[in-house]
């Protein structure tokens, strides 16, 4: 069996030394050194690599630059990385994680904790590299909703789970995506920024829903943000496990293609709307649109969300949303209840035309 070739790119003599010697006495690995980023990005574009452990503070270019410049290039993005770092550092390792860094070691580590941390995304990506090669049944590219169920809830159990206030944000626009989220109660919407600050609002997710899925499988930034509707609860999955899924079960690949489908077609219908109903039409759309996320089982409705939110969603001025609701109140559409808006019925104001 071929040794594997690691690239230590780390400025410190002592520490690259001592690194290079642990893994080339296992007999397993050909050692790369590089003494700073410029040249530990030339050798891995020379050599490929099957692994790079690289510095965070280096002169010249930092380990953020040799990140971002290996990224970029076809040859080397796919290459497993791991950021070697000192304790006064650690507040840089969301940045290195977000930029899509595999895994970090503080330093000072020790050889097990060195070798434990290789063999351990060696072993990751042979998992993903095995599940590629599994030939691809017509039968497998169906599954059913309780198997479905079955497999999201294996993969939510190996996730974190985290708890999100009302209004606060999941991710921003500009973020690396590292993981893929789950709502477990609650809802999460998704939104862009216009340049004079208003907000417009692209989707509402709910519980049962993945999001944050276009950018992830695209492998770019956010082009979105998203934050709570309410108080919610979502499951944080490694992106590297949710692909390991969609590998091992093409079926689930295929729903989420119809799933990612179904989402560019309602934005199309969005698009459309903005660009040709009227701002009441828009309101009761929002508002109907609002009321089926919920999957009510009557056509009365009671459901909570904030002008502000609202006015995103439907494009428009809180100002503008405040008549609207007004004028709906008067025509019998909606009750106000505190909080809450109880609509008396979804299906004629759906059939609101202009």
């Amino acid at each position: 069996m071929a040794k594997k070739q690691i690239l230590i790119i780390e400025d410190n003599h002592d520490i690259r030394e001592s690194t290079a010697e642990i893994l080339e006495l296992t007999g397993e690995y050909v050692v790369i050194l590089a003494e700073e980023g410029k040249t530990g990005v030339e050798l891995a574009i020379q050599h490929r690599p099957d692994m790079i452990l690289c510095d965070i503070m280096m002169p010249e270019l930092d380990g953020f630059g040799v990140l971002y410049m290996l990224s970029k290039n076809e040859h080397t993005r796919q290459i497993p990385f791991i950021f070697l770092t000192a304790k006064s550092e650690k507040s840089d390792l969301r940045k290195a994680m977000e930029m899509g860094a595999d895994d970090y070691l503080t330093k000072p580590f020790d050889d097990i904790e060195l070798l434990n941390a290789i063999e351990s995304r060696f072993k990751k990506r042979s998992q993903i590299q095995t599940n590629l090669t599994i030939p691809t049944k017509l039968e497998d590219l169906h599954i059913e909703d309780n198997e479905q169920v079955r497999l999201l809830r294996e993969l939510a159990t190996g996730g974190r789970n985290k708890s999100i206030k009302k209004k606060q944000t999941v991710y921003e626009t500009g973020d690396t995506p590292i993981y893929v989220y789950y709502i477990n109660k609650g809802q999460v919407r998704s939104y862009l920024h216009y340049k004079d600050g208003r907000e417009l609002s692209t989707n509402i997710f709910i519980k049962g829903e993945f999001f944050g899925l276009e950018s992830v499988l695209r492998g770019d930034k956010y082009a979105d943000s998203t934050a709570a509707l309410e108080d919610s609860e979502i499951t944080l999955i490694d992106k590297d496990k949710f692909f390991e899924l969609l590998y091992r079960k093409p079926g689930m690949a295929s729903r989420l293609v119809r799933l990612l489908s179904a989402n560019i077609r309602d934005k199309e219908t969005q698009m459309l709307g903005f660009a040709y109903d009227s701002v009441r039409k828009r309101v009761a759309n929002a508002l109907a649109h609002v009321a089926e996320k919920s999957k009510p089982e009557t056509d009365e409705v009671l459901i909570k969300i904030s002008r502000d939110d609202l006015a995103a969603l439907a494009g428009t001025a809180n100002e503008t949303i405040s008549r609207m609701l007004a004028d709906f109140r008067e025509e019998k559409l909606i009750i106000k209840e505190g909080n809450a808006i109880r609509i008396c019925s979804v299906s004629k104001l759906k059939q609101i035309k202009q």
